[in-house]
């Protein structure tokens, strides 16, 4: 299944509705790429994987509250993307589309 691609997803947090952009690249098993969002600007994916549509992540951002660690989750299906993001403020799930 093809992962590769720029996804706009929106997170559901205690803070409100969360837009961002999701860069995915994968080589094998390892997933690499980028989350964009007004909040926390562009940050790295880590320690990223692929098992078959399911994909894991870390993002390690700078915050206007200061560093927060988000432990992401995923499942691609077609270009469709959904998940959930696990931070010290608990875990807000996300969905979104591929760009076409």
């Amino acid at each position: 299944m093809a992962i590769d691609g720029i996804y706009n997803i929106t997170l559901k947090t205690p803070m409100g509705d969360q837009n961002a952009k999701l860069t995915l690249k994968t080589d094998g098993e390892t997933l690499t790429g980028t989350s964009e969002s007004a909040m926390t600007g562009v940050t790295e994916l880590t320690d990223g994987m692929v098992k078959g549509n399911e994909l894991t992540w870390t993002e390690n951002a700078k915050t206007p509250m200061g560093p927060l660690t988000f432990n992401m989750t995923a499942t691609v299906n077609g270009d469709k993307i959904s998940g959930q993001a696990n931070s010290p403020f608990g875990t807000s799930p996300f969905e979104g589309s591929r760009e076409s």
